[in-house]
């Protein structure tokens, strides 16, 4: 069993294109293996993920590709969903899913803050991942209205078992994250803004503590000084 430290999840750009082709031949490998579909995406438009930062690719350590996730956003931008999670079949059952699924969601929230995130999936392995990540089982009504999403699903097995109960149910289970239950702590909130009122405090401490020290310093000087020069005139009274 590879040690999960063995691979880099980089966020995919223009330089990891050349492994688009790869990337789509496994999902559809996937799909059949699993027996169900997930919406066919091309190689271009994988290629177009990693160029606008919005995919996670993972790399073995001896440079040899492993695994890839990408971002989806819907309903201008209110739904985001991670989407094509596949993992090479050289590197699967070493937690490797895990790795992505988490960086993706990572960095889901960090492009779309106020998006709510979703998937639909048969797999009790991701639901579980998705569990520890925040998502809660939902109805599919709660889940994006965009048509466009809903006809990604016509590649799937079930499509006619959706369609038939209206996009109300399938074989697939709904989960979301919603941001608005997980808000995060103020002071991560703010930690940029009270990082700069707490270094304009500390500048204003170190500013006064400069002049008093400096103060203290002076009148410490002058007193030696006096000292000294009371010194100096003893032995003259005493003779």
């Amino acid at each position: 069993m590879t040690n999960t430290s063995s691979f880099d999840l980089q966020v995919a750009s223009a330089i990891h294109i050349p492994y688009a082709d790869q990337i789509c031949v496994q999902m559809a490998e996937s799909a059949k293996l699993r027996g169900t579909g997930i919406a066919y995406r091309s190689p271009e438009y994988i290629a177009q993920k990693m160029k606008e930062g919005k995919a996670i690719i993972a790399f073995h350590k001896k440079g040899d590709w492993a695994g890839f996730c990408y971002i989806e956003t819907w309903s201008h931008g209110q739904f985001v969903a991670n989407s094509g999670l596949i993992v090479h079949p050289d590197f699967r059952k070493e937690g490797l899913a895990r790795l992505i699924k988490k960086r993706i969601f990572e960095l889901s929230r960090q492009l779309f803050p106020q998006a709510k995130i979703f998937g639909l999936t048969t797999g009790l392995a991701v639901m579980k991942i998705n569990s520890e990540l925040g998502y809660q089982p939902v109805t599919y009504s709660e889940l994006t209205p965009d048509d466009e999403f809903w006809s990604g699903c016509q590649s799937c097995v079930n499509f006619d078992i959706l369609t038939a109960k209206q996009r109300k149910n399938c074989l697939c289970t709904a989960m979301l994250f919603d941001p608005s239950l997980h808000p995060e702590p103020a002071e991560e909130k703010s930690f940029a803004e009270d990082l700069k009122k707490r270094y304009r405090l500390y500048e204003r401490w170190m500013k006064f503590k400069t002049f008093k020290l400096s103060n203290i310093r002076l009148l410490r000087d002058k007193k030696s000084q006096q000292n000294n020069s009371n010194e100096e005139e003893k032995p003259l009274l005493d003779k």
